[in-house]
Parts: C-alpha cells; structure tokens; sequence
C-alpha cells in the first residue's frame, strides 16, 4: 500500500498487536485478473516463520480458496480505528480535511490443511481465542457426528507470512499543536475517534520524552 516514511510502520510487535485486535480481517485473491474478496477472522501465530503465521478457513461451497495457487501471494488486510480529521481541528491557517488511520497488509502463499485432526485442531485454536473472555467458554464436541459434518463444509488454510506492512496515518505530518488539536476534538468522539485519539496521544508523548 502507497506509505510515506512518516506513516510506515515497522515495529513487528506492534503490527502484530494491532492483527490480534483486529482479526476480522479481509482476504483479497485474483481470480483471472478480477479482485476477489472475503471477509472473515484470522488467528495469528506470532511465532512461527520470520513474520508470522495466519489461520482461517473459508466456506467450502465459496470458490475463493480454488484461487490458491503455489508462488501466487494473496494479501490478508487487518483495519485498525479510523476517523475523519477537520481542518477546524488544527492551528489557524490553511489546511484541508484527511483521514487518520491504521492498517496493516500482510502477503504469503496459503497452504489448504486437508489433515481431519489438523483442521479440528485449528478451529479450537480460534474458537479458543474468542471464548477465553467468557464465563463458561464454549468447546466443540469431536465425538459429535454433527459437529465433524460441519468440518466437511469448510476449507481450512495456513498462511505463512512473506511481507508485512504497516501504516499508522495519525497526522505525523503536522506540527505539535496541531497534533494535540487533533486529539482533543477526538478524544470524546465515537469509540474509534477515541481509539486514534489515544494512539496519537501515545505517539506525541514519546515525541516529546525524545526532545
């Protein structure tokens, strides 16, 4: 994605903390030439291969995954908060309104898990995660015949990661004041106002312990 030095983002651990707090995540395959997209959740593994490794699943009876190819990369997109910016948020002057944002692209080939074990493994994997908050976590029942049925519907895949960039658009750009401008009109926004609020408000701080 088009990110100019001062909105790259490189810090792998935050990159990933941002994956983890996003998951429902979009993957994006060519089919012939023609963007094809799916929208659905994503387990991170932190630890394994240089950048990470993704797992999900699609419905079986959804053609995407038939767009898997060996050495073809598809790209797996992770949206942070956003908000829109004002020009009456910054210092007196000329300006004109933006965006604000996060994101993160991660790219890699993905390999189909066939392996029954495998798959039912990867879903508690991701179930797990999701159900951990809960009072009384949910658990899938394998002894269940209709629960392995379902499994039969679906196409579990792995990606390991092969790039990974980040952009965090938080007005890096401007002067401090501005910044804090910035901060000020989001802080009491809506919940993702407040969370680029807070992100922004975390940068300048470290900016300024720097100086």
């Amino acid at each position: 994605m088009y990110t100019p030095p001062f909105n790259r983002e490189e810090d792998i651990a935050l990159l990933h903390g941002m994956m983890q707090a996003n998951s429902f995540a979009t993957l994006v395959t060519s089919d012939g030439g023609a963007p094809v997209a799916t929208h659905l959740p994503v387990l991170l593994r932190p630890q394994e291969g240089k950048w990470g490794m993704l797992v999900a699943h699609l419905a079986r009876a959804n053609n995407q995954w038939r767009h898997f190819q060996p050495e073809r990369e598809v790209l797996v997109i992770f949206q942070d908060a956003h908000a829109y910016v004002s020009p009456t948020f910054y210092t007196p002057g000329f300006s004109v309104p933006t965006w604000n944002y996060s994101a993160v692209h991660a790219y890699g080939i993905p390999q189909i898990v066939e392996e029954p074990g495998a798959v039912m493994g990867m879903l508690d994997e991701l179930v797990a995660v999701y159900e951990q908050p809960r009072p009384a976590p949910y658990a899938a029942d394998w002894s269940d015949e209709r629960v392995v049925k379902l499994t039969r519907g679906i196409v579990a895949f792995t990606i390991e990661i092969t790039r990974l960039e980040g952009k965090r658009k938080l007005s890096q750009n401007r002067s401090l004041a501005d910044r804090q401008g910035v901060i000020d009109a989001l802080q009491y926004g809506n919940p993702d106002e407040r969370k680029v609020a807070a992100a922004m408000a975390a940068d300048l701080a470290q900016l300024q312990e720097a100086l």
